[in-house]
């Protein structure tokens, strides 16, 4: 457990895509609970702080082991918010209540549950290693935007996708290219406190395989997961 380093947790009530989304069982357990455990598993925090606008989330936190010492304003859980605005307000809370400064701060999203603890452990090792200002998850992207998407003007003619310089006939020749797997945020702390972007100068990327990397933002998501984390589980 390193003293420096904080971890948060962001979850409100109002779900639109999955009714209840981050209490909702999967295995009977409510789905935050995968993130609090993975994140206490991991031995690398001072505490797990959960951030809610919900008192069903809090409790359920609690029991999980998470801290939750505050419940999150209302004007900081409308789908106007930004992430990186609410992890802020976790973090400076959780300086104020525990009275001391925390260089780094790690977020974990409830909605990817399939990272595993290592995940958390080399992401922040890379993290450290590199010097990097913010890191945050990816996966290689299953659809190459240089090679399969393409636009439609305002009479539907067809015309190359904008991030395409010239036309990519194959899958191999088109560049790399990376999804955001909203997994695992990491941020020094004067970096997090001053920058509202995550494509910063010394921004690094932490590359998960697709299997951990689906984000739950639908019913059919959450089925997918629910059926990948009940298989796993199947085998213990």
């Amino acid at each position: 457990m390193r003293e420096d380093v904080i971890c948060t947790i962001c979850a409100r009530g109002g779900s639109k895509g999955v009714k209840n989304k981050n209490i909702k069982l999967i295995n009977n357990k409510p789905l935050i609970a995968y993130t609090i455990e993975q994140a206490i598993e991991s031995k690398l925090f001072y505490k797990v702080v959960v951030s809610s606008d919900s008192d069903e989330i809090i409790n359920i936190s609690v029991k999980y082991g998470a801290e939750v010492f505050f419940k999150r304003e209302e004007n900081l859980a409308n789908d106007e918010v930004g992430k990186i605005e609410v992890i802020r307000d976790a973090f400076l809370k959780s300086e104020k209540y525990y009275n001391k400064k925390f260089n780094y701060l790690v977020d974990l999203d409830v909605t990817s549950p399939l990272r595993n603890v290592d995940d958390i452990i080399n992401a922040f090792n890379l993290f450290i290693e590199k010097d990097y200002d913010n890191l945050f998850s990816v996966n290689p992207s299953r659809r190459n935007p240089y090679f399969n998407i393409v636009e439609f003007d305002d009479n539907y003619k067809i015309k190359l996708c904008k991030s395409s310089m010239k036309t990519i006939l194959t899958r191999q020749s088109a560049p790399k290219c990376y999804d955001v797997n909203a997994s695992i945020y990491i941020w020094k702390r004067d970096v997090i406190l001053n920058n509202n972007d995550i494509f910063l100068d010394k921004t690094g990327i932490y590359i998960m395989p697709y299997e951990r990397s689906i984000d739950i933002d639908d019913e059919f998501d959450f089925e997918i997961v629910s059926y990948l984390i009940n298989k796993k589980y199947a085998k213990k």
